[in-house]
């Protein structure tokens, strides 16, 4: 097995974390703003946004989540909710729990990000640290592949068929400064902070902002409301898709983040896994890994049919993404021939 099943108390504790932790967030960023929720349908799924009007009489619209009974249910109590101011001790009783926890630094670089509303304008925690995050989301703990340095983070860019819609400014630079963590930006693009950035002096605060490959290959894609570049990618948009939200935990508390679904997580780490360099090749090993443990998890569940869907999604787009997923399944099906079920294959 490469997982192992939450304890019901640790899945309960997660998921009133889960609820908590959305509701404080909202009542901070949104309390005393005259305003409403509002569903919108953008293909064919729904989420919800808060409309309200800034004190400049402009409109915005803030990210919430997609639709579902938990949003719905946010929505209709928010203005009597009464939250505590920390949410510190749920986190560490549900770690206790046995729901895995984030590096205390890394925490605190996400926790800051969602705290200035970087996953309100349609921001994704992508790699290692999501996958941790749909473990818990998911109800179960990873036996391998938690292990990283980086933490990664994606965002559609000006692709606006992908982009999630917000007009809220918010900077990124800004907030990681806030941290005075010692991150420092490689690159900078026109006086914009760059797509990534280092600690010189601490090999353990990587952070790399991507998004979709556009139509300047190698060029980074500016995002001036963000006061960041985005370093794009091949097959970054397939796991911009169809996106769901889960609960970073740490010691000091939790904060609600968009996350891949974990059935495109899967099929995306197939993807890109031949496109991995030789010097990569520890990254393309996790890469299968991952793949692996998810699609364990969707064969013992019985859930092939939602990890089907998205492996035939992949396949129909093309000869190139055709080539570079049955690559991947391939090598994920040499080092795991038990994974060989038909019902997650099937490409008709």
């Amino acid at each position: 097995m490469r997982f192992t099943e939450l304890a019901m108390g640790a899945q309960t504790a997660y998921s009133e974390l889960m609820e908590q932790a959305h509701a404080l967030e909202l009542q901070a960023s949104l309390s005393g703003l005259p305003g409403k929720f509002h569903r919108r349908q953008i293909k064919g799924r729904g989420y919800w946004y808060f409309g309200y009007r800034d004190i400049d009489g402009r409109g915005r619209m803030v990210y919430v989540g997609p639709d579902g009974e938990r949003i719905r249910q946010l929505a209709a109590r928010f203005d009597r909710q009464k939250n505590p101011a920390t949410l510190a001790p749920q986190s560490r009783a549900a770690i206790e729990l046995g729901c895995a926890a984030t590096l205390p630094k890394h925490f605190r670089i996400i926790r800051r990000l969602a705290e200035y509303g970087f996953f309100r304008v349609g921001a994704l925690l992508i790699g290692t640290h999501a996958f941790q995050a749909l473990g818990n989301l998911l109800g179960v703990r990873w036996l391998s592949g938690e292990r990283t340095l980086d933490v990664d983070f994606a965002h559609a860019g000006k692709n606006i068929s992908l982009a999630l819609p917000a007009n809220i400014q918010i900077d990124v630079h800004g907030a990681l400064e806030s941290l005075e963590m010692g991150l420092l930006p490689i690159t900078q693009f026109n006086g914009v902070a760059g797509s990534q950035y280092r600690n010189p002096d601490d090999a353990e605060l990587r952070l790399d902002f991507v998004t979709s490959r556009t139509r300047k290959p190698g060029q980074p894609v500016v995002m001036p409301d963000l006061n960041l570049a985005l370093e794009p990618l091949k097959f970054m948009e397939y796991g911009l898709q169809d996106t769901a939200q889960g609960c970073i935990l740490g010691r000091d508390g939790a904060c609600v983040v968009n996350l891949p679904a974990p059935e495109r997580y899967a099929v995306h780490k197939l993807i890109i896994y031949g496109e991995r360099p030789v010097s990569q090749r520890a990254k393309a090993g996790k890469d299968i890994l991952q793949a692996a443990c998810l699609v364990e998890y969707f064969l013992a569940t019985g859930r092939q049919t939602e990890f089907n869907a998205a492996w035939r999604d992949a396949l129909g787009r093309g000869k190139g993404w055709q080539a570079r997923a049955l690559q991947g399944q391939k090598a994920l099906l040499r080092g795991a021939p038990d994974l060989a079920d038909k019902a997650l294959w099937h490409a008709e």
